[in-house]
């Protein structure tokens, strides 16, 4: 049992409690502003620090790209096929990434670690948390997500090989398709299993059934707004569950997102213009979000941008004139319930995990620095 006092506790939930006490129990939050301590606790003294939940990154490539490594032994893109939801992320996660020590040192508690972007469709995705030496058993929940890509990069991948897709409608195609054929899949199967008759498994089909049942989202790269547009038709189409990855343009179709309750989780933000894509990159991307209403999370992309530096980035967010309360939110609530895992983290709340950061100051003065980081309870990091 923990007990952090006399800390400034950021609940995001909730108003911050200043010189508070937070206690964690058997992995997680026992009690919030108690007012007494159970004999044999152990005390950390939080006197003009700041506690904040653990930070989420909702869309990484944390333990697949892994840090040091060339990039032709990066993990998280296969480009055999242009479709591949038979691919899962957790039969490449590396718990000895070296982004996994990094992501700890910079607060980061949970991430949801994703297939890259070169196939339209590429393979489920996982929310983990940020310590461990067992894959399986770092997994919040797996399958999490099933990642799909729109626009460049499956098009520069897939182009001239004599297949789709070449075009911004090839990947649309694409996509529709893969849908269309887990729908056919499912009806085939209930129609064998209620007759009693034999049916052979399609591993890919499995996968892909759970979006059309609503089991998980699709997870759409989509940079430009006709990709975003194209995304959320494909996903009306078929009445799956999605989000928006990336979202760069989210600011030029603001109204249209937020008539659509878009959940969209944005960045790089602090990244250079690297591609045609990308040519509308703007630090107005959060601002406006905000002000429209639309829910969204700031992601690193990790290893694009070094999963320590989330901070940073929400950091040079808040710089650019997003609100205080909403750039804390969307590295910890927001991002949770992106990733549907709200109810277990995201906010400092009794019951839920122990996942905490103690900071030397506010998290988002660019001076502060983490000073423990808790996981389930365990102190999983600490600067001294």
């Amino acid at each position: 049992m923990k007990a952090i006092v006399n800390a400034t506790v950021i609940t995001v939930s909730g108003e911050d409690l200043v010189g508070s006490t937070v206690i964690l129990k058997d992995g997680k939050i026992q009690s919030v502003g108690a007012t007494e301590i159970p004999y044999g606790t152990e005390i950390i003294d939080g006197m003009g620090k700041f506690l904040s939940p653990g930070l989420i990154d909702a869309h990484t490539h944390l333990g697949v790209s892994t840090e040091g490594s060339p990039a032709e032994f990066y993990d998280h893109n296969d480009r055999s096929s242009s479709v591949l939801p038979e691919l899962r992320i957790v039969d490449s996660l590396y718990p000895g990434d070296p982004g996994f020590e990094e992501a700890r040192m910079g607060g980061v508690t949970t991430v949801q670690s994703l297939p890259g972007s070169a196939d339209v469709v590429g393979g489920t995705g996982a929310v983990i948390k940020t310590v461990g030496n067992v894959v399986d058993r770092m997994i919040v929940v797996a399958p999490s997500s099933m990642k799909a890509a729109l626009g460049e990069n499956p098009i520069r991948t897939f182009q001239g090989k004599n297949g789709l897709p070449s075009t911004r409608m090839g990947c649309a195609a694409c996509l529709r398709k893969a849908l269309a054929d887990a729908q056919s899949y499912i009806l085939d199967r209930s129609d064998k299993e209620a007759d009693s008759k034999p049916f052979k498994r399609d591993l890919a089909m499995e996968q892909m059934a759970l979006v059309i049942e609503g089991k998980i989202p699709l997870s759409v790269h989509a940079h430009r707004a006709d990709d975003i547009c194209t995304a959320i038709r494909v996903a009306e189409e078929f009445k799956v569950p999605y989000t928006i990855e990336h979202c760069t343009e989210g600011h030029l179709i603001k109204d249209f997102l937020a008539e659509k309750s878009v959940k969209a989780a944005i960045g790089p933000l602090n990244t250079s213009r690297r591609k045609m894509e990308l040519a509308n990159r703007s630090w107005e991307l959060p601002i406006t979000l905000e002000k429209q209403g639309v829910h969204f999370c700031i992601i690193t992309d990790h290893p694009v941008i070094p999963i320590s530096d989330l901070i940073l980035e929400t950091s040079l967010a808040v710089r650019a004139g997003l609100g205080i309360k909403t750039a804390m939110r969307a590295i910890t609530l927001s991002a949770a319930e992106h990733l549907g895992i709200d109810h277990m983290v995201g906010s400092i709340e009794e019951g839920k995990d122990g996942d905490l950061v103690l900071w030397s100051g506010h998290p988002l003065e660019f001076n502060s620095k983490v000073e423990m980081t808790f996981i389930d309870g365990k102190t999983v990091y600490s600067r001294e």
